[in-house]
């Protein structure tokens, strides 16, 4: 990492400082910006910060995207991808393929830090630009988000992380710095982005000051108790000034939240921007649908290839041990149970895993293909943060609080009565008397009900101290092996970081690996 945080900006953005032999290094690059001219005007930065959102949304889209949720209790690899991928599927079986060589995990921390690069060298050069100071520290405040957005993925999955701070980094260095340090920065980062962007973009690829207010509730919720920077109070001033803005619904029928023609609704605070056309497709169906699908037709928008897939508990009923009681709606609009095709039931040929008909992810198939083009080509948008979400994370907080019975009130009349297709039966509905210790039991499932296969469980079962025991009892691959602790939490830092950055020396390594 230390010998590639620079390199992203320019090969990454393509605008390079040209480089020619002697006779012309007196002469101005008359095709490329030189560095000092890239960074001296504000219209110049703008194609760095659109790069940057890009590259953001990126790392988000096909098998990298969803990478931190295999291993969970809400979802896991399909068979035939943990029978013919050993690293990919340590992070299920939590074996010893789970290691500082881990490829997949390597990939996933070489695609981060280079945006974290990227933003934080935006940042360092607008500290020296006068010209528009509003609009500076309006691009500062979209860097610093993106920045504080990705730092806060990965010290939530690696613990102690490098500071990436240019007009600090010769006395911070690249080595990983304690936590409440790490958290400190983030929060600096996010306050700066609320207190100056705007309420509303008209480009929905950039982020809002309510974004920036949720991602900061989320920091001081999900902040782990050593950082010192833990705070329910704060977390839920973030989400109540977003409720009180009033510029936030949730939407009347939650199957629109996943209708590729209904993008930024009401309830999104932000989501990625893709479409069907490459590069801006997003892959996620190709990782999702069923094999047996796809062998027998390639433009089935339900077809893919089984990278992730729910668990048992995530797509069975409250009768037979899972989570779905009678009557939600989000069920049927999360989990793919029928697997019929042009009034065709699939079989599974011989050699594949022997699931491909399980349930599977319902949420990213993109009915746009069907049988015009592969599903590869996908390309709805990826929520996220949504409304819904910051409801939930309010709601929790007052319980927190000892407000139980307001947290209670929260979801009972929005998120469940939803669900239930705008009338919330009377056993259905959360008991105002219920104790701290229940709201937190059953908070955690609403989520999965709300959230599933969103991106924030890994997190929610770290923060709340269940993650080994959820997963153990409902991961399959995970409950075969065994082999989940509590050091596990932490993914290990990758055995190339540990011996190309001479300041992650091999003692620095994660405990356990």
């Amino acid at each position: 990492m230390k010998y590639k945080l620079f390199l992203f900006i320019i090969i990454g953005f393509g605008l390079a400082t040209q480089i020619s032999c002697k006779k012309f290094l007196d002469q101005q690059p008359k095709t490329t910006l030189t560095e000092e001219e890239v960074f001296s005007k504000l219209e110049n930065i703008e194609p760095l910060i659109s790069g940057l959102y890009t590259k953001w949304r990126d790392s988000r889209k096909d098998r990298g995207g969803f990478m931190f949720q295999l291993g969970g209790d809400e979802s896991q690899q399909g068979a035939y991808q943990v029978m013919t991928d050993p690293d990919q599927s340590g992070l299920d079986k939590y074996n010893g393929f789970l290691a500082p060589t881990n490829n997949a995990l390597t990939a996933q921390w070489d695609l981060r830090w280079p945006i974290v690069s990227a933003a934080a060298q935006v940042i360092n050069k607008l500290g020296y630009i006068t010209e528009d100071t509003a609009k500076g520290n309006f691009l500062k405040g979209e860097a610093s988000f993106i920045r504080a957005a990705v730092s806060f993925e990965l010290t939530q999955y690696w613990g102690e992380i490098p500071i990436i701070d240019q007009a600090n980094q010769d006395k911070l260095g690249y080595g990983r710095q304690p936590l409440n340090k790490v958290y400190e920065f983030l929060i600096n980062d996010l306050q700066f982005a609320v207190a100056h962007l705007p309420e509303t973009q008209d480009d929905k690829k950039r982020v809002t000051k309510y974004a920036a207010m949720a991602l900061l509730g989320k920091v001081y919720m999900y902040a782990p108790q050593e950082s010192t920077y833990k705070d329910f109070q704060k977390a839920a001033d973030m989400f109540n000034g977003i409720i009180t803005s009033g510029k936030y619904s949730l939407v009347n029928n939650f199957a629109d939240l996943y209708d590729p023609s209904k993008p930024n609704s009401s309830e999104s605070l932000y989501e990625f921007q893709f479409n069907n056309t490459w590069p801006d497709n997003n892959q996620t169906q190709w990782q999702m649908g069923s094999r047996a699908l796809a062998n027998i037709d390639g433009n089935c928008y339900f077809g893919g290839y089984d990278l992730m897939v729910p668990t048992k508990y995530c797509y069975s009923d409250v009768a037979q041990g899972g989570i779905w009681e009678t009557g939600d709606v989000r069920k049927a609009q999360s989990i793919r149970y029928d697997f019929k095709y042009k009034d065709k039931m699939p079989t599974i040929p011989s050699g594949f895993g022997g699931d491909e008909l399980d349930p599977h992810v319902k949420k990213y198939e993109d009915l746009r293909t069907d049988g015009v083009m592969s599903f590869w080509l996908s390309g709805k948008n990826i929520l996220y943060i949504r409304y819904a979400d910051v409801l939930l994370c309010y709601a929790e907080c007052l319980n927190e609080l000892t407000r139980t019975a307001e947290g209670v009130d929260i979801v009972n009349s929005q998120i469940r009565k939803r669900a239930f297709g705008g009338t919330l039966p009377a056993n259905m509905q959360w008991s105002q008397g219920m104790s701290q210790d229940e709201f937190r039991t059953k908070i955690l499932d609403e989520r999965m009900r709300e959230l599933c296969f969103e991106g924030w469980r890994r997190m929610d079962l770290i923060r709340t101290n269940k993650f080994v025991t959820l997963i153990k009892s409902r991961n399959k691959w995970s409950a075969e092996s065994g082999s989940v602790q509590d050091f596990h939490k932490r993914y290990p830092i990758p055995d190339t970081e540990i011996k190309q950055n001479p300041d992650i020396p091999a003692s620095a390594q994660n405990p356990g690996y």
